[in-house]
């Protein structure tokens, strides 16, 4: 199995290499990729050290798989050219998310949406997957109508450039080439991504949009505000969920309990409940707080917690990856293109 890691040099490129090696995926050949100021530096795998190469030349090497984590721009660019040579692509950008053609995945959620003839496959946004893990189980059992969402997402998802800033202001510096327009520490920013027209920011938008694409549901109505937190360990998010059904609190629980890569923290009377720092180096999506909106008739409110940098980001592109190897499909679709 040849597999191409672009965007190795980057956050989320160190960690996939470190899921690769906790989940030992099966590796031939690793060809580490990056941008060219990258070209020629070494990053480990399995206690081997491996020279980072151009796109073009992880290109001619035909890998089997190339999980991208380089930018929306670079994924538009490159993917495509490997998808050319037979590879199968699975990009963490918003590239290709919202795609008619391109699956959007969560293995838990809807990983019946992908079929062997897909080349490129995207990785929904950080916040959208640990959030459509907790709520499939609970939209298949009770039918979800509308939610409102609040996220705490922790300043690792914008990238190294945020937490150098948060360091340097931490040690009482002025951040020289800061990640945010306003100090990160010891504040919370209520601006994740650009803003759009209608007054919300991508981030925000990106929650409505993948969320109705990934549940297969359109008819859901959805509104978020997305604050970036300065924590270090994952996302956080209040979720306010309306079904169309009523719900037995303890049944839900269960439901939950009983549901793949979901952790259960919901023990209020032993002050039990999600946290980053708990939710940190760990691949499951971590609920709690669950309890009835009083205002509001069939309506939840819940805690949901994860890593975002690892089932927000790499855990999930290496699942996906997997599912590929178990079935098979990449050996025979590059047999077939090569």
């Amino acid at each position: 199995m040849k597999v191409a890691v672009v965007g190795v040099t980057g956050m989320v490129g160190q960690v996939m290499c470190r899921v690769l090696e906790e989940r030992n995926f099966p590796i031939t050949e690793f060809i580490p990729s990056a941008s060219e100021k990258s070209v020629g530096k070494e990053v480990m795998l399995n206690g081997k050290a491996y020279k980072v190469v151009s796109m073009e030349t992880a290109i001619s090497m035909q890998p089997d798989i190339a999980i991208f984590s380089a930018g929306g721009s670079t994924a538009k660019e490159f993917a495509p050219k490997f998808a050319a040579v037979g590879t199968t692509v699975i990009d963490n950008s918003s590239a290709f998310r919202m795609d008619e053609d391109k699956p959007l995945i969560v293995p838990e959620v809807n990983i019946g949406d992908l079929k062997p003839e897909h080349k490129i496959i995207a990785n929904p946004n950080c916040s959208t997957i640990q959030m459509v893990v907790a709520l499939m189980p609970l939209h298949k059992a009770y039918g979800i109508q509308r939610l409102i969402i609040s996220t705490y997402q922790s300043m690792t998802g914008t990238g190294v450039k945020a937490v150098k800033q948060y360091e340097e202001e931490l040690h009482g510096q002025k951040s020289e080439n800061p990640a945010y327009h306003y100090q990160i520490f010891q504040n919370c920013i209520p601006h994740c991504d650009v803003f759009n027209d209608n007054g919300y920011t991508k981030e925000e938008m990106k929650l409505v949009h993948e969320t109705k694409k990934i549940l297969g549901d359109n008819s859901l109505r959805i509104t978020a505000t997305a604050v970036r937190v300065p924590v270090l360990g994952g996302h956080s998010e209040a979720v306010n969920v309306e079904f169309k059904h009523d719900f037995d609190l303890a049944e839900l629980r269960q439901i939950l309990s009983n549901s793949p890569g979901i952790v259960l923290m919901d023990d209020i009377n032993n002050n039990v409940y999600p946290m980053p720092l708990l939710a940190q180096h760990k691949d499951e999506v971590f609920v709690g707080r669950l309890r009835r909106d009083e205002s509001q008739e069939k309506t939840l409110n819940m805690w949901i917690v994860a890593d975002n940098l690892r089932k927000g980001a790499a855990t999930n592109a290496i699942q996906i990856a997997e599912y590929l190897v178990k079935k098979g499909w990449l050996q025979q679709l590059s047999i077939e293109t090569k």
